[in-house]
């Protein structure tokens, strides 16, 4: 009655069909995993922002890598803005997704080490290969506070540091790179400032990070999961339809020749 099940063409079949069963299985989990890893990082972040600003200089030193732990941290910083070494970061977007530039300006403390904070960005309205027009900060002694960010890297961002660009424009923020253009200690890391909030537009304040979604991965994982569950069903409903076709086809007559036409 099964004996169909032994030729070539279902052994294949039913082979597909048990290796894609645990394929499927395992890409829903590896699904529930991202949906976990995002909602553990919401919460991070989330803690993160809603924390009360400590001083950069203890979580962060010269040299230092700031760590996942430590992204998005609330910090604080007293001094002055140095806008004679004042550079801008090519390439970045704001909210609209308009193209121009972020301003990366040296933030001098007490001590003398520098702090890099991100002022946020301006438009791209002038010649590229030119040092745009950048709002003033605020001049004398000022307190700041932003978000810890950890240094840029090829690698993780997916943008080249390319030489030979323009005066005081660059592709990456690296603290190691601006200490050595400087010739100071440079804080590991750099800041996106929040406060104080720009006199006029612009610089736009980077906006906080999403913290809020967690993606359509939970429902992935479960249609993985039905996906692995159907393949049995399927394979069961093909076999029943193979089996009353064959007892079909046998139990019919054979058909009479028909006569020559006259």
């Amino acid at each position: 009655m099964y004996r169909f099940l032994l030729s070539r063409q279902w052994v294949i079949l039913t082979l597909i069909a048990l290796v894609l069963i645990p394929v499927m299985v395992e890409l829903g989990f590896w699904q529930l995993h991202r949906h976990e890893h995002r909602v553990a990082q919401n919460q991070r972040v989330s803690k993160a922002l809603s924390a009360d600003p400590v001083q950069a200089e203890k979580i962060t030193s010269p040299g230092h890598e700031v760590p996942k732990a430590d992204l998005y941290r609330r910090v604080s910083a007293e001094g002055r803005f140095d806008t004679e070494h004042e550079v801008v970061v090519r390439r970045r977007t704001n909210s609209d997704d308009k193209v121009g530039f972020h301003v990366l300006t040296p933030f001098v403390l007490d001590d003398g080490k520098v702090l890099l904070v991100n002022r946020g960005w301006i438009p791209a309205d002038g010649p590229q290969t030119a040092f745009p027009k950048i709002p003033a900060p605020p001049r004398g002694r000022t307190v700041v506070t932003g978000r810890l960010m950890a240094d840029e890297t090829s690698a993780e961002s997916g943008i080249k540091d390319v030489r030979g660009l323009p005066d005081r424009q660059i592709m990456l923020i690296s603290s190691g790179q601006q200490a050595h253009s400087l010739g100071k200690e440079v804080l590991g890391g750099y800041v996106e400032q929040t406060s104080p909030e720009p006199a006029g537009d612009t610089p736009e304040l980077i906006d906080e990070p999403d913290h809020g979604s967690i993606g359509p991965h939970m429902a992935y994982a479960v249609q993985w999961w039905l996906f692995a569950a159907g393949v049995p069903v399927g394979w069961v409903v093909l076999v029943r339809r193979e089996r009353r076709d064959r007892a079909a086809a046998a139990a019919a007559p054979e058909q009479e020749p028909t006569p020559a036409a006259v």
